[in-house]
């Protein structure tokens, strides 16, 4: 199997970014060509507008043009209050975004799909500092006590003894601060993360230049404190790793893509202590190209984290799955 250059998988991210700090102030131009994402999105505004629940979008690029007109959107089957959690299903499923993200650019595919399978679909948003569509900024340790807060509220209102939390990078790591620290092991069933910086990153070698600079990741940390604790070997991630990497009484699953082009190198993502099922997501279907944002719009991945919720539901799936560009 061929990886893709960092060179090209770092230009997917950067393009990425780019759309979302020129859509950070507003709608944006009128294009000749919007292209089928935007269309999609943009088509979808004004009844996400009344609704506060956004469309099922099939691509990152399309949810996050959405997120980025309308910052506080529901992913579509998420959120339901009065959900009762079914005798099949019986733990809420609670959906946790990564750095950068939101609950509603995260999880416009998966959130819909879990719903329609029979579960109750919970997501937040966390980890940040105004009202944009960028959350998962803030210190880590703060953002697992806001992760704590809803699954109580969760558990209070569904009247379920534990939750089952599937997590996006940041979010698949920094619920284990909770469950470590936080006395989440006693709500949590299991946690499944896709593309978890669970050992942090290096990003092709750009953070430990950072580090390395006078001041450099001081600068970064007052504006966003999460990224500067990813980065691989940080002090916030020893404390989390010391020890072991797991509690007792928690089931883990890790699924990582290959072609992972911000948590580098891609292993990073997998956790070390005995019991937990890594997967590599080529293992299982080698057709699936999906890089680390586009990741939780794989069909594939999809399925795999419906086995690993329930696995007397499991069957194989292996289609094709794009990366993000």
């Amino acid at each position: 199997m061929t990886r893709r250059s960092p060179l090209r998988a770092l230009a997917a991210l950067l393009a990425t970014t780019a759309l979302g700090a020129a859509l950070a102030g507003g709608p944006p131009a009128a294009a000749a060509d919007p292209g089928p994402s935007a269309t999609a999105a943009t088509g979808a505004t004004a009844a996400a507008r009344e609704s506060g629940v956004g469309p099922r979008l099939t691509s990152f690029p399309a949810a996050l043009l959405l997120s980025n007109l309308l910052p506080d959107l529901d992913p579509p089957g998420a959120n339901d209050w009065t959900c009762r959690p079914s005798a099949a299903h019986p733990r809420p499923v609670v959906l946790v975004h990564g750095t950068v993200e939101n609950r509603y650019d995260n999880w416009a595919q998966m959130a819909p799909d879990l719903a329609a399978a029979g579960y109750c679909v919970f997501a937040l948003d966390y980890g940040s500092y105004t009202r944009t569509p960028y959350r998962g900024l803030s210190d880590i340790a703060a953002s697992a006590q806001e992760l704590s807060a809803y699954v109580d509220r969760v558990l209070a209102a569904t009247g379920a003894a534990e939750v089952d939390l599937v997590g996006h990078s940041q979010g698949g790591m920094m619920p284990r601060y909770y469950l470590r620290f936080l006395g989440g092991a006693d709500k949590v069933d299991q946690l499944i993360g896709l593309s978890s910086s669970n050992y942090g990153t290096t990003f092709f070698g750009v953070l430990p230049l950072v580090a390395a600079l006078p001041g450099g990741e001081g600068l970064v940390g007052l504006a966003a404190p999460a990224i500067p604790q990813q980065r691989q070997g940080s002090d916030f991630l020893a404390r989390l790793n010391q020890g072991g990497d797991t509690v007792p009484g928690v089931r883990y699953t890790v699924i990582q893509t290959l072609f992972d082009n911000v948590v580098t190198p891609y292993r990073n993502a997998f956790l070390k202590d005995p019991g937990v099922t890594n997967i590599l997501l080529q293992s299982r279907c080698p057709l699936d190209q999906s890089d680390h944002l586009s990741i939780s719009y794989s069909p594939n991945v999809v399925r795999l984290v419906k086995n690993r919720l329930d696995p007397s539901t499991a069957r194989s799936l292996c289609v094709y799955s794009p990366p993000l560009l």
